[in-house]
């Protein structure tokens, strides 16, 4: 059939191949060749074997090196999650390294922390014993505002540490992230011997249960309240004992916790504390709303990157400012 190639299937009766024809007979001989032999081509030439995608397997490679170098999709996903949790997991460890606590992160959940602070910021948080400031209480490593006044210490734009600490020692209950204003020791009158009156106003020692002071601790306040948290400031808590501090505050990186914070929302609520880089933490705004939550990010308050974070890498806990 005039203008065809010689690979092109025509329909012409004529262009039966015949074997008494010498063209055709050729042709009928390379085919039966290389059905014979699949390695070489119609010319006699050898042919290449398909190769496979990635060019290793399990029996000459190895698992290990398979699936290193595999290119099978399956197997680049597997590869892509399994990099990024190790990747998180060495985060995570530098981070617990560094702060001595974990996790060793925290997502703000409100703003009694406002403005140093602000809700959906992610805390990195250290040990109390660690990065210890000039002035700080014997056997504590917490610099009170009072003494941070005198040293000039200061931390997120005020005088003193902020730290993290278990309202009345309860683990139970989502941790607090507040500035420790000053130390009391065991049946301190503090309303009349430390309280700045600006804050406490006309309160007196005998309208509170918190004093006389029952046992050596801190005072605390969120930066946003209007008063000392043992004065019904926004935190529901007892003077605090050192033993409850679970860490101070180092510094922030705006808007991150909102991670952990979201998800804790989808969530309804239900994530709690896992060993990731980051958790919750709660602040309230006003003695009218106290506890009021803030979410940590891998590490709110303290969350779990933490999550590094939810599961941060996002794994997270709880905290309340």
């Amino acid at each position: 059939m005039s203008g065809s190639s010689p690979g092109d299937v025509s329909d012409d009766p004529d262009d039966t191949p015949d074997p008494d024809r010498p063209d055709d007979r050729e042709r009928h001989r390379g085919d039966r060749d290389a059905a014979a032999n699949p390695g070489s081509g119609r010319d006699g030439s050898a042919a290449t074997a398909p190769a496979s995608d990635d060019g290793v397997t399990i029996e000459d490679d190895g698992v290990v090196r398979w699936f290193l170098r595999s290119d099978d999709e399956n197997v680049l996903f597997a590869r892509d999650v399994l990099s990024s949790v190790a990747i998180v997991a060495v985060i995570g460890l530098i981070l617990f390294g560094v702060s001595g606590v974990w996790p060793p992160l925290v997502a703000v959940e409100s703003g009694s922390m406002d403005p140093n602070m602000q809700k959906g910021d992610l805390i990195f948080v250290a040990e109390d014993e660690r990065f210890v400031g000039d002035g700080a209480v014997a056997g504590t490593g917490v610099v009170t505002l009072e003494s941070g006044q005198e040293s000039g210490y200061e931390k997120f734009n005020n005088p003193g540490d902020v730290i993290v600490f278990q309202p009345d020692g309860n683990e139970r209950r989502t941790p607090i992230i507040h500035r420790a204003h000053f130390r009391v020791e065991e049946g301190e009158n503090w309303i009349e011997t430390k309280a700045d009156e600006d804050i406490a106003g006309d309160i007196t020692c005998a309208d509170i249960t918190t004093c006389p002071a029952p046992y050596d601790g801190f005072i605390t306040k969120g930066d946003a309240n209007p008063n000392y948290d043992q004065i019904a400031g926004g935190a529901d808590t007892n003077v605090v004992k050192s033993e409850w501090v679970t860490g101070k505050a180092m510094f922030r990186i705006p808007w991150l916790g909102n991670i952990r914070l979201t998800f804790d929302k989808l969530l309804g609520g239900m994530l709690a504390p896992s060993p990731e880089p980051t958790s919750t933490v709660t602040s309230a705004p006003d003695a009218s709303t106290p506890g009021t939550p803030v979410t940590p990010a891998g590490l709110a308050g303290t969350t779990g990157l933490a999550a590094l974070g939810g599961g941060a890498v996002t794994a997270v806990g709880r905290r309340r400012n």
